[in-house]
């Protein structure tokens, strides 16, 4: 595994619509790896591929599963060409950040809960029921996929404080 260089703004592939993943062959899995072990040296819980100059349907995101609890257990997701299928119609704001976009954050509303539709690491389909933090999370990386930022988002951008942290 290595670490990878996470590209900022205005790098025009994070503006890109990224490309659907097909193979699920050695580069796929070494690029999940790689994700996975970027993530975890970087301050953040989700990544997607665009953010390490790889234009390809692919999101990794680790979280505590406990989110008022930061010595819980970390869940791993690792997810191929994911869609939200269902998303509720409760809204709610929150402070995002991205490691894409450093030193900034903003308030973004977000879908309270969602459905995501995607593949895991194998290739296999898999569908994931999503509320609260990890929904946000999810709903932030798949925009990624497809050329959002939390910055298209918001109306309202500003540097963040020690206690407002970064999504990715």
């Amino acid at each position: 595994m290595t670490t990878r260089e996470i590209i900022t703004i205005p790098d025009p592939i994070l503006r890109r619509k990224a490309h659907k993943i097909t193979d699920f062959g050695k580069d796929f899995q070494t690029l999940a790896a790689d994700m996975v072990e970027t993530l975890r040296s970087a301050p953040g819980v989700g990544l997607a591929a665009p953010q390490v100059a790889v234009s390809s349907r692919l999101i990794v995101v680790e979280f505590n599963v406990d989110e008022e609890d930061d010595e819980s257990p970390k869940k791993l997701y690792i997810l191929a060409n994911p869609e939200i299928v269902e998303a509720s119609e409760e809204m709610v704001k929150g402070i995002e950040g991205c490691l894409s976009i450093p030193d900034l954050v903003g308030e973004v509303e977000r879908h309270k809960s969602v459905v995501v539709k995607a593949q895991n690491k194998l290739g296999k389909p898999v569908k994931i029921k999503a509320s609260g933090w990890l929904a946000r999370i999810f709903q932030h990386e798949i925009d990624h996929l497809d050329g959002i930022l939390f910055t298209d988002r918001t109306e309202k951008i500003w540097q963040p404080r020690e206690e407002e942290v970064a999504i990715d």
